[in-house]
């Protein structure tokens, strides 16, 4: 937001006060990243987590933080679940001999978000969720559609591979 007043503000005044604000805040930033780092180089358990799930291409350390963070129940809870809790598992809008549209709700929003860049990303670099995001598209199904199955199918790949304390192994 400050960058967006600095665009616009006009006064040399006001300029030099959020270059101000702008440089306390990217400091406090700064410290919380060496903070969170420490942390979790600090906890052989959370250190150990974070190597196995940025062994997946496509999941970087923010990524991988998060889920740690945000998420203790991956690797502990069966895949549904886990879809559920975070919210990428398809919710019926049914009712009577009604089939509605069915659509993604509820979750964990903050690890949602993470999981949709990591998404992304995946599907360039990760050949098996390049795949499922390709097979999809090629049936017809919406981009977005097909960017939350390949979310959910890396869920799930993150949740195996904390489960059996694995690395990725390309296939």
């Amino acid at each position: 937001m400050e960058r967006n007043r600095q665009r616009i503000a006009r006064s040399s005044r006001v300029l030099k006060g959020i270059a101000g604000t702008l440089k306390a805040l990217e400091a406090a930033l700064a410290a919380i990243d060496r903070e969170i780092d420490d942390e979790v180089r600090g906890s052989p358990v959370w250190r150990a987590a974070e190597e196995l799930l940025t062994s997946v291409p496509g999941i970087g350390p923010i990524t991988a933080r998060t889920l740690i963070a945000e998420l203790p129940e991956l690797g502990r809870i069966d895949r549904r679940s886990l879809a559920a809790l975070v919210g990428v598992a398809p919710v019926n809008r049914d009712s009577g001999a009604t089939r509605g549209h069915r659509a993604i709700a509820g979750g964990r929003t903050d690890v949602r978000n993470v999981l949709y860049m990591a998404a992304l990303t995946a599907i360039r670099w990760n050949p098996p969720i390049r795949d499922i995001y390709l097979r999809l598209k090629a049936r017809g199904r919406p981009a977005k559609a097909a960017l939350v199955a390949a979310m959910r199918k890396l869920l799930t790949i993150l949740n195996a591979i904390l489960r059996d304390g694995k690395p990725w192994q390309n296939a």
